[in-house]
């Protein structure tokens, strides 16, 4: 008997395997448009395929000397089933080229060239070669359902294509794969897009840590929180196909130009470390130039694969693009080769790059210079020296008007700290601030160098003027530097107008999805800690203790110690009231308890009468198929029925309702019978999908689906006009698994679905959750937003139907949803009564690069949320959710 039961088990095991890689190769297929045939998905399915035929298989059928059952299998299939012939030549064929390749390092042999031309496979689908072959020719399910019709002669009795049910089965789920076209074109992202959610998360984290840097070309998004330090590395290397890809591309290659390259130049990418040595670079191509700082941990290629994948030193990558960069801070210092100091449109600074001694930072200078040309220049330009080439420009410090000649020789020498900045003559996209350019005309001040007009040099220094040169070549350059301010200065107000203005839409928009007073988790105590046993304890003991809004603060920010869950829920969903005596909370329960089985011996006579009416209904079917005779009596006898049981089953409830007498009512009414028929139809539902919940989780033994079922049945008894939806077991769960009490689980169900109902199909707080959800992302990413808009708009965030439906439920395991729903609960009264919709926003943000990065579309969006559901992190999304809050009600403050 134990063995009939594992080799049941075996089979369900193998089937249910099959079922889910043909369910992925189909959502690829609907969501993706194509399905490649080296996809990882058919590499899956045709292992777990193989799985399945191979089971339970004869010694004879698979060849004694066969290291190849497959192939043994499918050829003795052939001599008697023409389409296995067929794919026995092919894929003879395919095994010659695959042999030919492994054993020839030099050349094809003569007999190879003559081969077609086949798939270049992975070596996960060489080894399924067979089984691959016939999905891409699609006679796969056409050699199975031969092999389940003719099972006797090749297979066990315990094989899966000899049970009668589960064969056939496996026969027909391949029938939709062997309908698919399989591309064979590799397209630039393949790559890139084909492999699962999971991992595309994993390669996102390798290539990019988790840094992100807006586009400089897009509007930035309102953020008022402040920028990182100067010492900050916010700028990463972008994604690639590989670590080592990337390493590559710091070298002369076919699309950019090595300018410059010099290894040891220190670094420090964080306060708190020391200076690294890295290599630095810099490359040219047809639109940017790029500015790279790599360790030199990974320049180093003896790192093992793995490790190096997964190396720290790739957070301390830095890319820089030159066209962000306004000012370069050269200081020389007599302990090293000099420093420069880079400082980007937005002021910001970049970490320091310090270079070894040895000229290279007049080198760096240099090559910089010459590939800013013909478009772009340094301002002060480089010097040109006989003999040495390029060298510093000799500069002095700007001294105060009549004071020159008490100036010392010393302070004549050449200056040891320089300004540059990079200009772009016939750029008009250039943004500088005044201050920046008053201070970096302020900062250098050439010393007199002889003119090249001779026109203007002779009455230059009798007209007083000062000799630094031609005027004629001074003027346009004055003339350019004020229309650059006026520029600047018009377009600083024209920006500032615009940000009052849509901060106004802002407030307009958003105000009312969060509470206008924000909360801190440190006042008037730290409340990362939760609410734990003592100060529960505290409470229960001393009402005053504690306000509620303390509780819900602590609640919010560190959640419910998971032991005080059965005691906290009831009072955080509104069983109880705050400021409740002990005793004033067991009559609470008592009259709850009360109504709640005064509602299921209602619920269960209806019930009764439901089930004899299907019984009697049935029997009269099966007669009236057996005999075909009149069925006038019989149904005069049930509706005859229906009224005893109806009356018998009332005398046993409270008189007292309105529905209860409808059931006492006369059989020929037509309310007791439309009562009938709508009570039956909700039934019906509710048994379906109570036997659906969850049946892998522990709890849901089925002595507590039935519990579910009972509660759930006496809340739709109460509100039939509402009807039982799906869904609503998933949100009654939760609360079953930790409070363990019907007539409690009950209660609380009831005061949840006060929310909840309004998001179901009968409500139209489902579409304002999409509306806001809109505003929010429009305003908090506009880039985000803008590729949303471009792929096919699905700005309307129907992927984010599930998530407000059932509160995540879906998305989450079981104790997260605990941790979430308390947040949300405790939130109403803390920060914000629409927090989902900042959980789904953080649930957004937390994969936006992954989303951006990929081109996400609609259809790529459900199926990457849908294969992460369950995997999130949670704490991570709970605390970008209160953040995001919070930077909404600054945003409103404007502070």
């Amino acid at each position: 008997m134990a063995t009939t039961t594992a080799e049941a088990e075996t089979r369900q095991r193998l089937l249910r395997n099959v079922k889910k890689e043909v369910k992925q190769i189909m959502e690829e297929a609907v969501t993706r448009k194509f399905v490649h045939e080296d996809s990882s998905h058919i590499v899956s399915f045709c292992a777990a395929v193989e799985a399945c035929v191979l089971h339970g298989l004869k010694r004879r059928a698979a060849g004694f000397l066969r290291s190849n059952k497959i192939a043994a299998l499918f050829t003795k299939v052939g001599k008697s089933f023409p389409p296995a012939e067929e794919l026995c030549r092919k894929a003879q064929e395919l095994e010659l080229v695959f042999e030919s390749k492994r054993s020839q390092s030099l050349s094809y042999s003569e007999s190879t060239r003559k081969m077609p031309k086949v798939p270049n496979f992975s070596p996960q689908a060489v080894r399924h070669v067979w089984i691959h072959t016939a999905l891409i020719e699609k006679v796969l399910d056409k050699i199975v359902l031969y092999l389940v019709e003719n099972s006797s002669k090749f297979y066990e009795k315990e094989a899966i294509l000899m049970d009668p049910v589960d064969g056939p089965i496996l026969a027909s789920l391949l029938v939709g794969p062997c309908a698919l076209e399989y591309t064979k074109m590799k397209t630039a992202d393949h790559f890139w897009t084909d492999p699962s959610a999971d991992e595309l998360v994993q390669r996102h984290r390798i290539h990019s840590g988790h840094c992100r840097q807006d586009s400089p070309t897009k509007r930035p998004a309102l953020c008022i929180q402040k920028r990182h330090s100067s010492s900050s590395m916010d700028e990463r290397p972008s994604p690639s196909p590989s670590a080592r890809d990337y390493v590559e591309s710091l070298h002369q290659n076919s699309r950019a130009t090595l300018l410059f390259g010099k290894n040891n130049v220190l670094v420090q990418p964080r306060d708190d470390m020391e200076a690294i040595p890295g290599y630095l670079s810099l490359h040219q191509t047809a639109d940017c130039m790029t500015l790279k700082w790599t360790p030199n941990q990974l320049m180093n290629g003896s790192v093992g694969d793995l490790d190096y994948e997964k190396s720290v030193y790739w957070d301390y990558a830095v890319t820089i693009r030159l066209e962000e960069i306004v000012y370069l801070h050269c200081h020389q210092q007599v302990d090293c080769g000099g420093t420069v100091v880079l400082v980007s449109q937005d002021g910001i600074q970049r970490p320091p790059l310090r270079f070894p001694r040895g000229g290279h930072l007049l080198q760096f200078l240099s090559c910089l210079e010459n590939g800013l040309l013909p478009h772009g220049q340094l301002d002060p330009p480089l010097w040109s020296q006989r003999g040495k080439g390029k060298i510093l420009p000799k500069l002095k410090n700007r001294c105060p008007q009549g004071s020159s000649d008490s100036v010392s020789d010393k302070e004549e020498e050449e200056a040891t700290d320089y300004v540059f900045r990079i200009i772009f003559p016939n750029s008009q996209s250039e943004f500088v601030a005044p201050e920046l350019i008053d201070q970096g005309a302020n900062m250098w001040h050439p010393t007199p160098r002889k003119s090249s007009c001779s026109s203007c040099s002779q009455s230059s220094f009798s007209d007083g003027a000062p000799p630094n040169g031609c005027n004629h070549e001074r003027a346009p350059l004055k003339m350019l530097c004020d229309n650059m301010k006026n520029q600047i200065i018009s377009r600083a107000f024209y920006g500032w107008l615009a940000y009052c203005r849509h901060l106004s839409t802002v407030r307009t928009h958003l105000s009312g999805l969060v509470n206008h007073s924000i909360v801190e988790p440190e006042v008037p105590s730290d409340a990362y800690g939760g609410l734990t046993t003592e100060v529960w304890q505290k409470f229960l003991q001393d009402c005053s203790t504690y306000e509620e809004k303390e509780l819900l603060r602590l609640v919010y920010f560190g959640g419910v110690e998971p032991s005080l869950r059965k005691e906290v829920w009831p009072l955080l969903l509104g069983h109880y009231q705050f400021g409740m005596s002990e005793t004033e909370r067991k009559e609470v329960d008592e009259q709850m308890r009360a109504c709640y089985e005064q509602t299921m011996s209602e619920w269960l006579g209806c019930e009764a009468i439901v089930r004899q009416r299907e019984k009697e209904q049935h029997a009269v079917a099966l007669a009236k198929c057996s005999s075909g005779a009149s069925i006038d009596s019989t149904t005069q006898r049930i509706m005859h029925h229906d009224s005893t049981i109806s009356n018998e089953s009332s005398q046993s409830c409270s008189s007292g309702r309105q529905r209860d007498s409808r059931l006492q009512s006369d059989s020929s009414s037509s309310t007791q019978q439309e009562l009938l028929d709508l009570y039956t139809l909700n039934l019906h539902r509710i048994d379906k999908d109570v036997q659906r919940c969850d049946r892998n989780y522990w709890y849901f033994t089925p002595a507590n689906l039935e519990k579910l079922r009972n509660i759930m049945c006496s809340y739709i008894w109460q509100h039939l006009e509402i009807g039982y939806v799906q869904g609503m077991c998933d949100l009654l769960a939760p609360l079953l698994v930790i409070l363990d009490d019907e007539a409690m689980a009950f209660s609380c169900f009831t005061e949840l679905m006060k929310r909840m109902n309004h998001n179901f199909p009968h409500g139209g707080a489902m579409d304002t959750h999409f509306a806001n959800m809109r505003s929010l992302i429009q305003i908090l990413d506009a880039e985000l937003f803008e590729l949303m808009h471009q792929n096919g708009d699905y700005t309307h965030f129907y992927f984010c139907y599930r998530w407000f439906l059932l509160d995540f439920k879906r998305e989450l395991v079981y104790d997260d949803v605990f941790a979430v729903w308390e947040v949300i609960w405790a939130a109403k009264c803390v920060s914000s009564s629409h927090f989902v919709l900042f959980i789904a926003l953080a649930l957004v943000e937390i994969y936006r690069d992954i989303i951006l990065e990929n081109n996400m579309d609609f259809t790529d969006i459900i199926k990457f949320f849908n294969e992460m559901a369950e995997h999130h992190n949670i704490k991570q999304i709970v605390t970008l959710a209160r953040d995001l809050v919070c930077k909404v009600q600054t945003l409103i403050e404007n502070k």
